[in-house]
């Protein structure tokens, strides 16, 4: 994975939703299983801005955004349910969304904007990865034994993360979606 370049007391922090469990524990076993080397280091999620680097004197204006953001959409659902590959252009095996993929794309495209506007290398597209820089028989097992994943929950918040010197994404601040969004597919929370 490469991630940027961050020197002196510089930060790395990115932002996802974060799987539920039960869900989050068996797609970080079975990422563990295929041999991903971050299967320990990154919680299964749905990234909403990759890895970026900040200054800590910007962390509180990146909060703030991050709460407006987060009143400005409201919850909305999200179905998992089998697999599809990056590959030949990255070789990554992810379990696909199927349904709250306008709803991730909204609240991406809200996250990265103000303090955190940046240009992306792909066009988003918002998945759960779960093989990431093995070999292709790894991804191949990945892509077979993960076909039959299927898990619905609803997205009633989203977290930023600090990248650790010791490698570990680890959740720092939840931030709850209470807004109205004019997306299709966005849901009232029940």
């Amino acid at each position: 994975m490469k991630l940027p370049e961050r020197s002196g007391d510089k930060l790395r922090i990115g932002v996802a939703i974060t799987i539920p469990e039960p869900y989050s524990t068996v797609l970080q076993a079975a990422r563990g299983r295929f041999g991903d080397p971050w299967a320990d280091f990154i919680p299964p999620h749905i990234t909403l801005l990759g890895p970026t680097v900040v200054d800590p004197d910007e962390i509180e204006a990146v909060d703030e955004h991050l709460s407006s953001v987060a009143a400005s959409h409201r919850p909305f659902l999200v179905h998992l349910r089998g697999t599809e590959t990056f590959r030949p252009v990255s070789p990554v095996v992810f379990v696909q969304l199927v349904e709250g993929s306008s709803g991730c794309a909204a609240l991406e495209r809200s996250v990265r904007s103000h303090v955190l506007e940046q240009e992306l290398r792909f066009d988003y597209h918002p998945h759960v990865t779960v093989a990431h820089e093995v070999a292709d028989e790894q991804l191949d097992s990945a892509y077979a034994e993960l076909a039959g994943f299927d898990a619905s929950f609803l997205v009633d918040s989203f977290h930023s993360y600090a990248h650790g010197d010791d490698g570990v994404w680890r959740p720092v601040r939840d931030f709850s979606l209470t807004g109205a969004a004019a997306d299709a597919g966005v849901v009232s929370p029940t």
